[in-house]
């Protein structure tokens, strides 16, 4: 039971462009990411569903969420679930749970504008990935 540990992978597209701040010298970028599951019901007929996750990205990650991810591109995502609960302002209490997203893999672009960007910056990709290692 050593082996196994808080870790999740989704593919999915990205719902709005993220948003991206300082929190303490750090940077931090929050973006939600909808799934779409397809399966059958018990009548045999198919059934689509959209699963959204909300995902936080730190550091160099949210960087790179800042300069290269936009609404709507199809990424992979591998993160850990983070659970969190708070009062809201009627004082009922709330848990919210986010991905904090350790890599991320572009699958398809918005638009072709936006693919010559990416491949322009590929290196950069790279030196992130290694430097994660």
């Amino acid at each position: 039971m050593k082996a196994i540990k808080n870790k999740v992978q989704l593919i999915g597209h990205i719902g709005a462009d993220p948003t991206f701040k300082i929190l303490k010298d750090c940077p931090l970028a929050n973006f939600r990411l909808a799934v779409n599951d397809r399966y059958k019901n018990a009548k045999g007929e198919w059934i689509e569903e959209t699963q959204w996750f909300n995902l936080v990205a730190w550091s160099k990650m949210a960087v790179f969420t800042e300069k290269y991810l936009l609404k709507g591109i199809e990424i992979a995502v591998e993160g850990r679930l983070l659970t969190k609960s708070y009062t809201d302002k009627n004082a009922i209490k709330r848990v919210s749970t986010d991905i904090v997203v350790s890599d991320i893999l572009i699958i398809s672009k918005r638009s072709e504008e936006h693919t010559s960007e990416l491949q322009s910056h590929s290196d950069l990709v790279c030196r992130l990935l290694l430097e994660k290692k």
